[in-house]
């Protein structure tokens, strides 16, 4: 197949995650200031779009606090930098079973599981542009511990989303979930010019061999637009892969924390290797009211 480059690329910096990281590295953030910060700093160095998830500030473990997001979003807000918001909205669907012989009761200490209405309240009240939908259930390298999106779910969360005007960002974790993808869309939940981010090399979906993306790529419409990542040492690997494959990129500190061999990255960092990366391809790094036009966004104020 002929080179389909992409000559307009934006990024998306991840900035946080949900992953147990936040002891593995300083530069992972915590309270919102922390996350708020990283994300600015990040659009400076070239990010156009901003993911961001919240972590309880004293321990650094996941959340879906309302009063969290809400500082998030309005730390960016007021900021001089202008960037795209996207939230997570993946949190609530986290079933630790309690074990292969006695799999019921499930283990309550790692299990979230949260109402469509719960699991989306935080984009109702911050009203981000973009927030994600991740797009099937799917095992990861827990032994006992499934992400549960089940159909119905992703049904009612999408149209909440659409309803609100802020646009879903598809996870895809596989092929399968491209799939189903394409049936909200037909289905009229989801609107016809979606936005798919490539999941690649999350143990135990795609893995991120570059058949296997090319598989993705070629399951994604052709009036979607996408964006793709690989985990750890293949994070700066897949900015070239996706640009050259036609789409754009996301990196950060939720897919991969070092810069170099025993060298502890930045979100900013990170960005600036991406932009090093596309730059030298012969692309443009484009900023976010770029990004809003292509993407048919609304900047939206709270209510």
């Amino acid at each position: 197949m002929p080179l389909a480059m992409n000559r307009e690329v934006f990024i998306t910096c991840a900035v946080t995650g949900s992953g147990a990281t936040q002891d593995r590295s300083p530069h992972v953030p915590r309270s919102p200031q922390q996350i708020a910060d990283a994300a600015i700093a990040a659009a400076k160095a070239g990010a156009a779009v901003v993911h961001c998830h919240v972590r309880d500030p004293k321990t650094g473990a996941p959340s879906r606090d309302l009063g969290l997001f809400r500082e998030v979003t309005n730390r960016i807000r007021d900021a001089d930098t202008d960037v795209v918001l996207n939230l997570t909205a993946g949190m609530g669907g986290d079933i630790t079973f309690g074990g292969v012989e006695a799999p019921l009761p499930v283990n309550a200490a790692g299990t979230d599981m949260a109402g469509a209405t719960e699991r989306v309240a935080h984009v109702a009240e911050c009203l981000p542009e973009i927030c994600t939908l991740d797009c099937g259930t799917m095992n990861f390298a827990e032994a006992d511990y499934v992400m549960t999106n089940t159909p119905g779910m992703l049904q009612a969360m999408g149209r909440m989303m659409t309803d609100l005007g802020v646009k879903p960002e598809i996870e895809a974790f596989d092929t399968g979930h491209l799939w189903y993808a394409k049936q909200l869309v037909a289905d009229g939940i989801l609107e016809p010019d979606a936005l798919v981010q490539l999941c690649m090399g999350v143990p135990w979906g795609a893995p991120d061999d570059l058949n296997t993306f090319m598989a993705m790529v070629n399951n994604v419409p052709p009036e979607w637009t996408f964006s793709a990542f690989g985990l750890g040492r293949n994070q700066m690997p897949y900015v070239a892969a996706s640009v050259l494959a036609g789409g754009n990129v996301r990196v950060g500190l939720e897919d991969n924390l070092m810069l170099d061999r025993g060298v502890l990255a930045t979100n900013a960092q990170l960005v600036e290797r991406a932009v090093s990366i596309i730059e030298n391809l012969g692309a443009r790094v484009i900023g976010p009211e770029d990004v809003r036009r292509k993407l048919n966004l609304k900047k939206q104020a709270p209510v």
